[in-house]
């Protein structure tokens, strides 16, 4: 794992990485709207962003956004199926899933995702957004967060492989898959961190006994953002492994950081 002060020097050369701007034309990505969604008045935008497993073999992403719609008074939650991969409805969204190794949280899949961001909040105006990214999808998040940093207000990341290389490299140590130990174009969200909005408020959790993405990994991340002066719930989950995105902690973290964001944006 990478000290803090190579955390440190990550987050000074951070910006570096930070992309121009978003394309034009997103690829059409399929949504799920829950709460008031379809209502005008709106003060908080929640963008749902599923892991890396299949439909079935993934935390229901649909149940925890229909729950943060109960939950987050005055919020639209759309659940974003993520470029390539299906849902159990039997929706699928245009673009590259990648192999399942890690290899899917590129510049393309990262900007699609941010580029229809940006287009939702502008359906929405001035709301506050607040994205919730569960494994892969929370790799995702942070990378757009440090990317894009003005799109988002607040980010709950949940058992994230947040320090790609490391993460890869205990994958490849527990998996027969070869393809682990290929190289990829997916970005390192400790190595986009640098580009993170130091306004922007976080919450990370990840279970105790997670065995795909263990606590170090979002551990480290948690520190990055810290340094950086970016506000951080950092919680550990006892009892809970990888499956924890429909854990009431979850929804109860992404609860209080809609709670302590301020009124609607200009």
């Amino acid at each position: 794992m990478r000290s803090s002060l190579a955390i440190l020097l990550l987050l000074l050369t951070g910006c570096a990485h930070r992309s121009p701007g978003l394309p034009a034309s997103p690829q059409s990505l399929h949504l799920e709207p829950f709460g008031d969604a379809r209502k005008g008045d709106v003060r908080t935008l929640i963008i749902v962003l599923h892991g890396d497993a299949a439909p079935g073999a993934r935390t229901d992403e649909y149940a925890f956004a229909e729950a943060a719609g109960r939950a987050v008074p005055e919020s639209a939650v759309l659940a974003i199926l993520r470029p390539g991969y299906d849902d159990s409805r039997g929706h699928r969204s245009p673009g590259n899933r990648g192999t399942g190794v890690g290899d899917d949280y590129a510049r393309t899949q990262i900007s699609d995702i941010a580029t229809l961001v940006e287009d939702l909040q502008g359906r929405h105006p001035g709301t506050r957004t607040i994205v919730v990214g569960d494994g892969g999808g929370a790799a995702l998040a942070a990378n757009i967060a440090g990317l894009y940093p003005t799109l988002f207000d607040g980010m709950v990341l949940v058992g994230c492989p947040c320090t790609l290389p490391e993460w890869r490299t205990h994958m490849a140590a527990t998996s027969a898959n070869p393809g682990w130990k290929t190289p990829v174009t997916s970005l390192d969200p400790l190595q986009t961190a640098g580009g993170v909005r130091t306004t922007t408020r976080a919450a990370i959790l990840v279970g105790a006994d997670d065995a795909v993405t263990p606590v170090a990994f979002s551990r480290a991340y948690a520190e990055a953002l810290t340094l950086r002066g970016v506000a951080t719930d950092y919680r550990i989950v006892p009892g809970k492994g990888h499956d924890l995105l429909g854990d009431p902690e979850v929804l109860a973290a992404t609860v209080r950081l809609a709670a302590t964001l301020p009124g609607k944006r200009p």
